[in-house]
């Protein structure tokens, strides 16, 4: 077969190179694909695990301040059950040593009775003394009872983990029904020598009667004297509970707010002034209309200018004029 000469090759081999550089270019391509998608991958990774790891510090710093906090509360918890607890230790030792010192005055006494009883015939007088100190004795044995029942009553609280509490307390009550039977013996003693023992436990009856009796009209007296009333509140309000009014004036101008000629107790609130330091108004304003001296008392202002209380600076001063205060107040 003839070839024809006139036919080029050129154009066949300028196609295969074509072809090579459109092979080259796509494989680039590709390596380039590849090359960003490892890179994105990477980039995505670091990603995920800078925000993992900053999730896990959230909850760590979270945790973290949720147990400090937890701490800190178990740390005051722990402070206020010892310092309750020194405060208690500290009371037990002080009601032993009265307990031992009435102890001891009770022997003293007993020994002095003794003493005197066994002296061959006894004038009234050393009569009249022995009575004294055998009431003096019945006292103390009462208030050791008393105070062993409340030592007592406090180990129940504790649930009894103080060691060495209980037998002391026990060792105490040992000495109280010693104390008992001694003098029971003492005045047994003393009725052969025409002691009217029996007079000793109604006079004893009768006076602690009279004291408790003193005692409750002092209290009441005391509740009384330091009882007060006050009220607060906008002038519609204290008008409402009867305890505001407006007086002269002419023609409905210039009249002046004072108290009402009579109200009722309830209409205010019932306070002890001994205790009572402070009243609450949170108020634009506010207008003592009861008379207190000037020097007796002041109003707190809050952050905002506005009246927070009425502070009694002078509480013998403030209700020594009047046992009733009222702050009229606008909101």
């Amino acid at each position: 077969m003839k070839i024809d000469e006139n036919i080029d090759p050129k154009p066949v081999d300028d196609n295969a190179e074509a072809r090579k550089k459109e092979a080259l270019i796509r494989e680039n391509e590709k390596k380039e694909g590849i090359k960003k998608a490892v890179m994105t991958t990477s980039i995505i990774g670091i990603v995920v695990l800078l925000i993992v790891v900053f999730i896990a510090h959230s909850i760590y710093k979270h945790d973290h301040k949720l147990l400090v906090s937890q701490m800190e509360i178990q740390k005051n918890s722990f402070t206020e059950k010892l310092t309750s607890r020194d405060s208690s230790i500290g009371e037990w030792v002080t009601t032993f040593g009265e307990i031992e010192k009435n102890i001891a005055l009770i022997k003293e006494k007993e020994h002095i009775i003794s003493t005197n009883s066994s002296a061959g015939e006894l004038s009234n007088n050393k009569k009249q003394q022995i009575l004294e100190d055998i009431k003096y004795i019945n006292t103390l044995l009462e208030q050791n009872k008393k105070k062993i029942a409340s030592l007592n009553s406090q180990l129940t609280k504790s649930g009894g983990t103080i060691k060495g509490l209980q037998s002391t307390i026990t060792g105490l009550e040992a000495s109280v029904k010693q104390s008992e039977s001694d003098i029971a013996d003492l005045k047994t003693s003393l009725l052969g020598k025409k002691f009217e023992i029996e007079q000793l436990s109604t006079e004893k009856t009768v006076l602690q009667d009279t004291i408790v009796q003193k005692n409750e009209k002092i209290n009441t007296q005391t509740n009384e004297m330091n009882k007060a009333f006050y009220a607060f509140g906008t002038f519609k309000e204290l008008k409402a509970k009867g305890l505001l009014t407006k007086e002269g004036g002419f023609i409905g101008l210039g009249k002046t707010k004072t108290l009402s000629g009579s109200f009722r107790d309830s209409s205010l609130t019932q306070i002890d002034i001994t205790v009572m330091k402070s009243i609450k108004l949170n108020s634009k304003s506010a207008k003592l209309i009861s008379e207190h001296p000037a020097n007796s008392y002041k109003f707190i202002l809050d952050k905002n200018k506005k009246i927070e209380s009425m502070e009694i600076t002078d509480p013998v001063q403030f209700w020594k004029i009047s046992k009733y205060a009222v702050v009229e107040i606008t909101k």
